[in-house]
Parts: C-alpha cells; structure tokens; sequence
C-alpha cells in the first residue's frame, strides 16, 4: 500500500533517500518558538521585582511621613501595603508559572503514545486497552534522573513506578482525577527545557464527573489536545466533555489530533474521502460548535498523525529499539512530517496562548497598580507641595509679624522713655513745689508739737528726739496728701497705658498672660526726710539775752556771725588786704570800707566796756555832764525796768517759744538743702517704677519675638522637610512612569503582536 501525500502541506525532501531521521522525527528543530515564551517570563519576572522593590520603597517612604502632618491618608497607607502582597502573589504566581497543555480523548486513542511521541521516550504507559488509569503531568527537572511525585507525599518515587501507579492494569488503584507528577530530566527533552508542561488524562468515557476534572486541571491549561480515533469518527462523549471546557474557557486553544492514519495505507483508495470527511466533521465542531476559532484558522488545528510510528521513528538509536523500517506503513513520511508541523503549530499557539493567559493578566495588573501608586504619590507630591507653600506662607506672614513688633517695640520704647522722662520732671518740680510749701509753713508744725518742755540737757534731748519725729512724720504726711496721690494715679495711669500699648503687640493667648503676671502692688513714694540726722548738729540758746545789751545790739547792728566775730575780739582775726585779690565793683567798695570801719569802732568800744568797769564809769560820767543827774537817772530807772521786766517775762513759755523759733529757722534751713535731693530721689523712684514696669512689659515682647523666631526656623525646617517629601514623591512617581513603560513596552512585544 502506498499513502497519498499532500506535498503542499508536507514539503518532502528532494532525495528519495532522506534519512529517517530528517522525516519530522524531532532532532532537527530550528529555534522554537517557545524560548519566547522564557523570554517573556523573564521579563516580566524582572520588572514585577522591580515593581516589588518600588512597592516597598514607597511604602517605607510614605510611612516614614509623620501622621500629624497630613501628607499622606491612613487609607493610602493601607492600599501600598496590600500591593505588597498582592506583588508578592503575583511574584509567586510568575515563578510557578509554565505554559501547560492538557491531552482528552477517549480510552485507547493514543494520548499517552502521543505524549511519548513528543518526549521522545516510551515514558508513560501506554498500549492497547484502558492504560492511564489517573491524570500524569509530566514537567521538567534540573535533576539528572527522572522521579515520580505523589499528591499525598513529596517522597520521591523511582519513574519506574508510574506504571504501577497510573496504569489501569496495575493492582494499585488510584482515583481517576489523582494527579501524579513526573518529574522529567530537562536536558532529554528539549520540549521541557521551555516550561512546557505535558498533562495526560484518562479517557474522558472512564468517569462522568468530568467537570471536576475542568476544574481541576483545565482551568489554567493553555492548550487542549483532543486525540480522536481516525479509525472512527469523533464521539458524543468528546464533544460532550470540550463544551464544557468550552463553557468555562473562553475560546480554549483546542487541536485535533486523528491519530492512528497510519491505519489508512492499507486502504489508500478511501485514503481522501476519510481524511476529508474527518477534516470536515473536525472543522464543523471547532467551527459551529465550540465556536472558537474560524474555518481558516481551524484547518490549521487539524492533524493526522501515528503517534506509534513518530515514538517508533524518534527512539530509533535507543537499546531495544527495532529500526522503523520493519515496522512503519507505507507513507509514513508524510505522517512524520504531520506530526512535525502539528508540534510547530502547537508551539507556536501554545507560546501566544501561554503568554498572553499567564503574563496578560499581570502585565495589566502591574500597570494598574502603577497606575495606582503613580496617582498615590502624585496626591502626595500635591500635598507636600501645599504644605510646603502653606509652610512658607506663614513663614513670611511670621517674618512680618516679627518685624513689625520689632518696629513697633523700638517705636514704643523710644516714646516711653520720653513719656517717663516727662513724667520724672513734672514730679520732680511738684515734690519740690510742696516741699517749699511745707518748709515756708514749717513754723505752723513746730506750733503744733505740744509736749512738756523743760530746759534741762536730758530733758531737752528727748523734747527735741520728738520733735524730729513730729516734723519728719507731719512733713511726709503733709507731702503724700499733696503729691502721692496724684503722682500714684498719673503712674498708675501710665503703667496702664504702657500694658495697654505693649499688649497690642502681642499674640491674643500671651495678653491674658500679660495682665496675669504683672504683680499688683500698690507703689509708694517714699520722701525721706530724716530730721533727726539732718538737725543733729542743732545747738539751741535758751540762756536769757537782755535784748538792749551790749551784745543783743551788736547782734542787732552787725548780724548774728559779725557780732560773734567781733564779740570775740576783733583784734583776734587777721586782717584784711588792703587790696583785694579779686577785682571788685567800684561803687561797691567804699561801702565795704565803711562797713568795716564802723564794725571796728564798734568793736573797739565794745571791748573797752568789757574790759573793765571805768569805761562804764567814763560813759555815766560823760553823759552825766551832758544831760544832768536827773536824766542819767530816769534813764537808768527805764533800763533797768525794762531789764527787770524781760527777765521777769524769761518763763519756760518764753524758752520753749525761743527753742521752737531757732529749731523753725534751722530745720528750714537745712530742709532748703535737700529739696532738690529729696525730688530728685522721688522722681527717681517714679522712674524706676515705670522703667521696671517697662522692662517686665518687654520681656513678653521679647518672649514674643524668641516665639516668632522659633516660629520661623520651625517654618523653614517644615519647608525643607516637605520639599524633600515632594522631591521624593515626584521621584517615585517617575518611577511609576518608568515601571509603566516597561509593562507597556511588554506587551507591545509579547501581548499586541505575532510572538
């Protein structure tokens, strides 16, 4: 028997002695195109660490943002936080990620061949009757040799168990929807190499729960191989099974594999209309009944092959292997290269398929959640950006403030000085206006004492103890009744009016604090007028001065320190220059002259009559020639009766009257010596009141201003502080940009066009 060969579809080597081995046996593959599908692994493997490297970047950016500053939301912080696990599920997902395809197909349709055929080993069993007994999926391995792994134990098993395991014939049992792994070396099979990984299921006529089986092992599966019996039509029982999938997939990758057409070579005259009558039932079920591809697309998921004489031709070579010509139809060639043009479509679909259900999803994914963080830190950099400006803001309306109080405290010091300057002089000429008052009206309060007086010594040391105290106590009280009151009232008047212009400085929480920390006291002045220092040296005459005497009338004429000097003996005292030192008035000197000439005569004759009793005598005698007996007679009669009468009149009355006068004429005296010292010490006193009123004042201003400067270096830390949160805002959300880029230029190259 002889096959027909379609040479369009096959092309066929030009030598009719084409090496086996080059008949689509699996050795001589160009570059398959499932190594994109590593590639695209890898690059999205890449920019999802990326991604994860970005996430906790953020994330650790955002919460290293003090809460109080109202940068960032707690729900912002709690969506970067739950992309970290949703990246860290997505990483997880990548890694275990391979391109997978699933064989159905009825009991004994060769699917396990098939698999084999592919692997190029007799790996699973397979042979005539029910053989798989459970799902195998077989995956590849770093390992050098081949192990088994079971669903209830990560023991690894010997390969050589897997017959005893899945095949039906075997005396273990296993459930028809188990799973066994196989885990294949990668380096026998370059198929495995490309995480690809190869599923083969019992036959779907063996159980009737074969939803399960979807959703257990179909619902991630990139390709569906549907291996039928070309020696049959295609079943109820398959269409049945892939509806389904169809009903849960969308548009699942489904080829048709009519394997067994080796069994045509011993019909070749029907050879045409079986293949087109196959073709056209598989074409109508994909095309009418799936609906998941089109007519054009579906000629090409519509294969003829014989799995038993593609594993017989591509494990030639091995020990035990007979050579394929002993046991390959007629026309196996033409199957051959079926075969081979249904592994390099089924790559090709499988690497698009695999690439867009597996990557697709988390490139999208991946853009999202850049697109999120990108508007995160966006939000972000739009606060700290508000913050920033809002922190120089207040910055500058600080730096006024405080040059304004610093204008206005300089403004005001400067008036209050000048104010408490004013204020210091009027005070100082009203303390020194009523202390003359009082010194003019001195005599009235020395009247006013009113104790015992006596002219002895110890006696008179107490009166006059007393009478300081008196005129020291009445003149303080008479200088606070006219000055203390007004004076306290303009101070108190001022301080209120300093506080008043000082609190308009400052900020409304300190003015409370203002008025409570100034101390309220009730200021005095105190006068101190110490009579009993300032009259010590007080030297009362209390003996008795017969006023016509020689001494009262030399006092009369020349003065109270003349007549003692010349009383003294004026001969005693040096005398004068005849020419003075200083030039003097001419008009005023011969009265200077005349002056001291009369003081001499009267001098000299004083001292004569003092001397001794004949001048006395001389005088009589003299006036006795003048005027006569009688005269000098009624003369001395009127004097001694006026002598008689002072003396007589010369009570303790009189002394204490003499004592009041000389102390009235001394204390005033001495009080005239210190008016200007004791208003001077009054004004001062009101100074330093006002002044350290003042001060205390200030020093809230000056608190004021440490606040606003601290306020403005505070300001400026925040401003830089926020600018850097802005910098690194923008920063990240570059890199958002940049992420999206890459996930863009991805799928650009692996998603939106032919892989």
């Amino acid at each position: 028997m002889s096959g027909i060969v379609d040479h369009s579809r096959y092309p066929m080597s030009k030598s009719p002695h084409t090496p086996p081995r080059q008949l689509g046996n699996g050795h001589g593959h160009t570059a398959s195109p499932l190594k994109i599908f590593g590639h695209a692994k890898n690059k999205v493997n890449e920019i999802f660490k990326t991604i994860t490297s970005y996430i906790s970047e953020s994330d650790a950016f955002l919460t290293g943002i003090p809460e109080g500053d109202n940068i960032v939301t707690r729900e912002q912080l709690e969506e970067v936080k739950a992309f970290k696990g949703k990246v860290a599920g997505i990483g997880e997902v990548l890694s275990r990620d391979h391109m997978k395809v699933v064989f159905f197909g009825r009991t004994s349709n060769g699917k396990s061949t098939v698999i084999n055929a592919m692997l190029k080993t007799k790996l699973l069993p397979s042979g005539i009757g029910h053989t798989t007994n459970c799902f195998v999926q077989v995956e590849g391995s770093d390992t050098h040799e081949g192990y088994l792994l079971t669903e209830d134990s990560d023991e690894q098993k010997s390969i050589h168990s897997v017959r005893e395991l899945a095949h039906a014939l075997s005396g273990v049992k296993l459930d028809s929807s188990a799973l066994i792994k196989i885990k294949w070396p990668k380096e026998k099979c370059v198929l495995l190499r490309d995480d690809v990984v190869l599923v083969d299921s019992p036959g779907v006529d063996v159980s009737g729960d074969t939803d399960a089986w979807i959703d257990k092992f179909c619902l991630d599966a990139d390709v569906f191989v549907l291996v039928a019996n070309a020696e049959s039509t295609l079943m109820q029982t398959e269409k049945n099974f892939f509806l389904r999938v169809s009903d849960k997939l969308s548009k699942p990758n489904i080829f048709i594999l009519n394997n067994r057409w080796d069994a045509s070579a011993s019909e070749p005259e029907m050879m045409e209309e079986v293949r087109k009558q196959h073709l056209d039932r598989n074409i109508a079920f994909l095309v009418d009944e799936l609906k998941v591809v089109n007519r054009q697309e579906a000629e090409n998921r519509v294969f003829f092959i014989s799995a038993r004489e593609a594993l017989t031709s591509r494990s030639q070579g091995q020990p035990g292997t007979p050579s394929p010509h002993a046991v390959l139809q007629e026309g196996y060639q033409a199957r051959l290269f079926e075969f081979a043009n249904f592994e390099r479509t089924f790559e090709e679909c499988l690497c698009k398929s695999a690439v867009k259900t597996k990557f697709e999803q988390h490139a999208q994914r991946g853009k999202t959640l850049s697109s999120q963080l990108r508007t995160i830190m966006e939000a972000v950099h739009e606060q700290s950006l508000q913050a920033k400006n809002r922190s120089i803001t207040q910055r500058g309306e600080t730096s006024s403030r405080l040059q304004f109080v610093s204008t206005q405290l300089d403004k005001l010091s400067s008036e209050i000085k000048d104010q408490i300057k004013l204020m210091v002089e009027d005070v100082e000429n009203k303390v020194a206006k009523a202390l003359n008052e009082e010194i003019r009206r001195l005599s009235s309060l020395v009247d006013e004492f009113d104790r015992p007086f006596h002219p002895d010594q110890n006696l008179l040391a107490v009166y006059k103890k007393e009478l300081h105290a008196h005129v020291e106590q009445s003149l303080g009280r008479n200088l606070q009744a006219k000055c203390s009151e007004a004076l306290l009232r303009a101070v108190d008047c001022t301080e209120r009016d300093m506080t008043d212009r000082i609190s308009h400085l400052l900020p409304e929480e300190s003015k409370l604090q203002l008025l409570n920390s100034l101390p309220r006291r009730d200021f005095e002045i105190a006068y101190r007028l110490d009579c009993r220092n300032l009259c010590a040296d007080f030297r009362e005459d209390i003996e008795f001065h017969f006023s016509l005497g020689i001494s009262s009338l030399v006092k009369r004429f020349l003065g109270p320190k003349c007549a003692s000097r010349a009383l003294r003996g004026y001969s005693n005292q040096i005398p004068p220059p005849l020419t003075p030192m200083t030039p003097m008035e001419p008009e005023s000197y011969p009265v200077r002259q005349k002056n001291e000439l009369m003081m001499a005569l009267l001098t000299n004759f004083s001292s004569l009559a003092s001397r001794s009793t004949v001048g006395a005598v001389v005088v009589v005698g003299i006036a006795f020639r003048a005027v006569g007996w009688q005269v000098v007679g009624v003369g001395l009669a009127l004097y001694g009766g006026v002598y008689l009468y002072e003396r007589l009149a010369w009570t303790n009355k009189a002394k204490e009257r003499t004592f009041k006068r000389q102390y009235v004429d001394y204390a005033s005296n001495k009080l005239k010596l210190i008016v200007d010292l004791t208003s001077a010490n009054c004004s001062h006193q009101v100074q330093q009141e006002l002044s350290s009123t003042f001060s205390r004042l200030c020093s809230h201003v000056d608190h004021t201003k440490a606040d606003l400067e601290e306020a403005i270096a505070s300001y400026n830390r925040e401003a830089v502080k926020y600018e850097e949160f802005g910098n690194k805002a923008k920063l990240l959300r570059n890199k958002a940009g940049y992420i999206d880029t890459e996930l863009n230029s991805f799928i650009k190259q692996y998603l939106k066009h032919d892989v």
